[in-house]
């Protein structure tokens, strides 16, 4: 059930959730045996929560405030403190794109230049209709493409796990460096290819 890593700290709560989770505790002990409706019950704590005083609800502040505490110390020693819950090592190779969005990258431009103002969730639900209305031959460059960015991926990780891992501190700086480079590179090859791509469509 519990998705992305196990290890990561719980997500701090709210004054308010803690006044739910007590009430949800008030209701057990007071009728073990009544399933809670949630619709109802989350309508009542709501009520029951905007007609408190701010005497009653700073006790559920300081509980949000030593939750936020936690969390935050929490956080700083499973390492990625802000922002997301990757604890890669930046040297891994990159996993390759997909056919769909080789297909999205070249045209995401271009639905945003005839469409000024369009919002992301837009561009994709285009972008996602576009790649269906796609007959297999006409999907076939971009998956192709795709495969070889696979194979290419697969050496790499084998690659790096029978050499990067031993490589020494100093040995995964200029490992580093040199993926750098390369990433660079690839980057620059993808653009120079949508150029002609492009080129080829006007």
């Amino acid at each position: 059930m519990a998705k992305g890593d196990p290890k990561k700290p719980k997500g701090k709560m709210s004054a308010y959730a803690f006044f739910v989770q007590t009430c949800r505790e008030e209701h057990k002990k007071k009728n073990p045996e009544v399933p809670v409706n949630f619709a109802e019950f989350s309508k009542k704590c709501s009520e029951r929560w905007k007609t408190m005083s701010g005497k009653e609800k700073s006790k559920f502040d300081e509980m949000a405030k030593a939750d936020k505490v936690r969390y935050d110390r929490e956080m700083k020693d499973y390492g990625p403190a802000k922002g997301g819950k990757k604890k890669k090592d930046p040297n891994a190779p990159k996993r390759p794109p997909s056919g769909f969005f080789l297909f999205c990258s070249e045209f995401r431009p271009k639905i945003k230049s005839t469409n000024p103002g369009i919002s992301i969730g837009d561009v994709a639900k285009k972008l996602g209709e576009m790649w269906n209305n796609l007959s297999d031959g006409e999907k076939q460059p971009y998956n192709n493409k795709a495969a070889k960015l696979k194979e290419k991926y697969e050496k790499d990780v084998a690659d790096y796990k029978s050499k990067g891992k031993f490589d020494g501190a100093k040995g995964a700086a200029a490992k580093a460096a040199r993926k750098k480079v390369e990433e660079e590179d690839e980057e620059d090859e993808e653009d120079e290819e949508e150029d002609e791509e492009d080129e080829d469509d006007e």
